[in-house]
C-alpha cells in the first residue's frame, strides 16, 4: 500500500469539499479549486477527513494513488493557506519591479523582460532583488517561479542570476593564471 496514498487528509475549518464522481472541488477562504482525478482512484469524505482509495490493485491504480492524494491535499492547503515561492536576484544592476500586474526584470539583457502572471497568481518585489510569487494553486505558482528563474539562471562562476531563496549554487574556480 502506498505510504503517502493511505494517509488521510484533514479538512480545516471554513473549507468545503464537494465530490461528484471523479471531480473534486475544494472551496475555502482564499478561493476555490477543482480537479478531475483519474478513474483508478476513489475519494471519500468521512467527517472532517478525506480518504483517497484505489479501485483495484492494478499497476496504474498503484501509480496514481499517492499522486492523487497529494494533489487533493495541495488543493485543500492552497484554498486555506495558499502557496508562495521566493526568488533572489544577484548581480550588479540586476533588479525587478512590478508594473501593474506584470513583473519587469532587468537582468543584463538589452531589453527588460516582462512576465505576465496568470489569473490567481500575485507577484511582489521587495528591495528590488527579492521576488515573491504567491497563489492558491501550487502547480501554477511553481511553474511561474520556474519561468522567472529560467530568464537568467544562476551561473557557476560569479553566481549572478535568478535563484530560488535558499538555493545553493555550486561555484567553479574559473581559469587559472599563466605561469
Amino acid at each position: 500500500m502506498s505510504r503517502i496514498g493511505k494517509r488521510p487528509i484533514s479538512i480545516p475549518q471554513k473549507v468545503t469539499v464537494t465530490i461528484e464522481g471523479q471531480q473534486v472541488a475544494v472551496k475555502g477562504p482564499k478561493g476555490e479549486l477543482s480537479r478531475i482525478l483519474p478513474n483508478e482512484v476513489i475519494v471519500e469524505q468521512e467527517g472532517e477527513t478525506l480518504l483517497v482509495k484505489r479501485r483495484d490493485e492494478s499497476r496504474a491504480a498503484r501509480q496514481r494513488h499517492g499522486l492523487s492524494r497529494t494533489l487533493v491535499s495541495n488543493m485543500v492547503e492552497g484554498v486555506s493557506q495558499g502557496f508562495q515561492r521566493r526568488l533572489e536576484i544577484q548581480g550588479v544592476g540586476y533588479r525587478a519591479q512590478v508594473q501593474g500586474r506584470n513583473l519587469v526584470l532587468s537582468v543584463g539583457y538589452s531589453h527588460p523582460v516582462q512576465i505576465e502572471p496568470p489569473e490567481g497568481v500575485q507577484m511582489a518585489v521587495e528591495n528590488n532583488t527579492n521576488v515573491l510569487v504567491s497563489g492558491i494553486d501550487k502547480e501554477i505558482v511553481g511553474n511561474i517561479a520556474a519561468r522567472i528563474r529560467a530568464v537568467r539562471p544562476p551561473e557557476p562562476y560569479k553566481g549572478k542570476g535568478i535563484r530560488y531563496a535558499g538555493e545553493f549554487v555550486r561555484r567553479k574556480a574559473g581559469k587559472a593564471g599563466k605561469k
